[in-house]
């Protein structure tokens, strides 16, 4: 990305790739393979109907999934590394007790995304941080720039 996002689309773009819902299917599809839609209330009990159907919509929208036919919804090569993005984070969050030493995977992911995102705001590196945080700071960015549609995502969504 070869402008930093401004602070609130800094903000929508960490919400809409930290949503807990979003990471759950992202990863859930990963280590499973295809989810078929009409089993995916039994295949992400935790989640909400509601937040199923907003995750896939989302998902979707932003290219890091499809449906494919007689499988079910799968990734797309953007959700792939947006998950191999996922897994980076979650490495150096549980190498760093961050937020907490025992902690759910989408806790990990969410509290790295807190972290780096006030650097994508201003485009200077993350305060205080080691190689490792420095090294996901330039993967998110890279990822981004791969993914326009996703900083996109980070629009003001027009009132109707």
């Amino acid at each position: 990305m070869s402008t930093p996002l401004i602070s609130d689309e800094a903000q929508r773009t960490v919400d809409l790739l930290a949503s807990r819902p979003l990471v759950r299917l992202v990863t859930e599809i990963d280590d499973n393979g295809a989810i078929p839609p009409r089993r995916m209330t039994a295949t992400l009990t935790d989640l909400s109907t509601h937040h199923l159907r907003s995750a896939s919509d989302t998902a979707r929208a932003y290219g890091l999934i499809r449906i494919a036919p007689g499988a079910g919804l799968e990734l797309t090569q953007a959700g792939l590394e947006l998950v191999d993005l996922y897994d980076a984070m979650a490495h150096w969050a549980r190498g760093h007790a961050v937020p907490a030493p025992v902690c759910a995977f989408t806790s990990r992911i969410r509290a790295v995304l807190g972290l780096l995102a006030p650097s994508l705001a201003t485009g200077a590196h993350v305060a205080g941080a080691d190689e490792g945080l420095a090294r996901l700071r330039s993967l998110l960015i890279q990822w981004l720039a791969d993914n326009p549609q996703v900083a996109r995502a980070a629009e003001p969504e027009q009132a109707a």
